[in-house]
């Protein structure tokens, strides 16, 4: 098992005030109204980082998550000087920021670095892609024995909760296209995908359609030929009905939330608005184009047109192309190299450039949040083992010690690398950035405040997050 850099977990002593915040501060919940109301409850002057106009730039968070974890060694922090053991064959080359340089094989995303902000030094103790998923999802570490009911809440429910979003559509949407030959623990049983502790009303709406196929449909939002419009109206009443009788007596969590998610498809049914969110076919065939005809590319075209329509936070899960012999996902136990060059920094690279350029023309950059980033990176040595799963002599093992998340868009100072490695990208060097300080940037450019709490499935308050924004990374 790996542990992560012994001076980090000692770089941040944790006071009271932050265990009163993890823990709980009182046994009585907040209502709706206040929660809705949370926003207000900041005080901009209050410290120096919330007096920042990048808080609440954010309007809309597009999350690019890279399952399986990217080697950062091989993208976003190249170790040219390091044994070739360490380095591999890929070469750093110049960007649009003069003293920052990148892989070779991102040529575009090197001509927007002036828009990025690179962090270099992310870190945590977990080897476990299941389980590693969750400190990205949600800032913070998962509970042992714990299950997607009793998670800390996505970013996604959190804003859900708060009420964020437009009707008819979702406040939260997943994409995570299925191929043939997938990987059902991956997308399954990933943790911090939902809402947790927040409850399944908070779930997100999961897309599994593969948006580069033809024909390309998200569940049944067009009305089936034999259903009429005053049908739809008669089964909406009818369901209505039900959820009274149900209320009366006591309706269990599960049951009150697949009502609203029943409600919320016939808002859907009948909006045009909703339907033609998910019309990837009403874009032009050159923009399709550009953000490549790919599963991921699709995605994250899809999720611009979301948030584009008022949908809050989009995560766009990396897609297994289910493809014979390769490595799942960013998972590069073996064929590092070749899968890297190949198969997902192309796809990767066309993807978030256009999205940057589509946002930036259509003027969404200052208001929407973009992350990229993975659950963790890759072993400093070719070879090495560091996992159960280990790393045959051309791949790379899990290693959540020292890894590269990517921040971009409204709230962030763009042309900078936070954060540094050691020589063989193996620890962090320099402001180490736990995933919990990451998510409290995240939520600062959302516009939600610090000492936000929100009642847990037993009433008790907790703190969304506990962590305290980087200073600076925003704008």
């Amino acid at each position: 098992m790996s542990t992560a850099c012994p001076s980090f977990w000692h770089s941040r002593p944790i006071d009271r005030r932050c265990v009163l915040r993890a823990g709980g501060l009182s046994l009585l919940g907040l209502g709706l109204p206040e929660l809705v109301a949370a926003r207000a409850m900041a005080n901009p002057a209050s410290t120096e980082i919330s007096s920042k106009s990048s808080f609440g730039r954010a309007k809309a968070c597009i999350l690019l998550f890279m399952w399986g974890g990217p080697a950062q060694q091989d993208t976003w922090d190249l170790k040219p000087e390091a044994p070739a053991e360490v380095r591999g064959p890929f070469q750093p080359i110049s960007t649009k920021v003069n003293d920052i340089r990148i892989c070779e094989h991102m040529p575009l995303l090197a001509q927007r670095t002036d828009k990025l902000a690179i962090i270099r030094s992310m870190t945590h103790n977990n080897v476990d892609h299941l389980t590693a998923t969750h400190f990205l999802l949600t800032g913070m570490p998962p509970l042992p024995g714990g299950t997607k009911y009793t998670d800390w809440p996505h970013i996604g429910a959190v804003l859900t909760k708060l009420g964020r979003g437009r009707d008819p559509l979702p406040p939260f949407v997943s994409m995570r296209p299925k191929v043939p030959g997938d990987v059902p623990r991956f997308v399954e049983e990933s943790r911090g995908q939902f809402g947790g502790w927040l409850g399944q009303s908070c779930d997100p709406l999961t897309i599994d359609a593969n948006p580069a196929l033809p024909g390309y449909r998200v569940g049944d939002f067009d009305l089936p030929a034999e259903i009429s419009a005053r049908r739809l109206d008669d089964r909406r009443a009818l369901l209505s009905e039900i959820d009274r009788q149900v209320r009366e007596q006591s309706e269990s969590a599960a049951i009150s939330a697949m009502g609203r998610h029943y409600r919320r498809s016939f808002d859907l049914l009948h909006s045009a608005v909703g339907k033609g969110a998910f019309d990837l076919e009403a874009e032009a065939a050159a923009m399709r184009s550009q953000y490549g005809l790919n599963p991921h590319g699709q995605s994250v075209l899809q999720a611009r047109r979301l948030i584009e329509r008022g949908v809050p936070l989009v995560t766009v899960f990396w897609p297994n192309e289910g493809i014979k012999n390769v490595s799942v996902y960013w998972d590069t136990h073996s064929r590092n190299f070749i899968d890297l060059k190949e198969r997902l920094m192309p796809a990767a690279d066309v993807a978030f450039s256009t999205l940057l350029d589509d946002l930036e023309s259509r003027g969404l950059l200052d208001e929407t949040l973009v992350i990229w980033t993975g659950e963790f990176g890759r072993t400093p040595k070719i070879g090495q083992r560091n996992s159960d799963a280990g790393a045959g002599k051309d791949g790379r093992d899990h290693w959540p010690n020292c890894f590269t998340t990517v921040l971009a868009g409204a709230g962030i100072r763009g042309g900078q690398v936070y954060g540094a490695s050691d020589r063989h990208a193996a620890y962090p060097a320099a402001n180490p950035v736990a995933p919990v300080d990451l998510m409290a940037t995240v939520f600062h450019c959302l516009g939600i405040p610090p000492e936000l709490t929100l009642p847990d499935s037993q009433t008790r308050p907790q703190v969304v997050c506990p962590g305290e924004p980087i200073g600076e990374l925003l704008a």
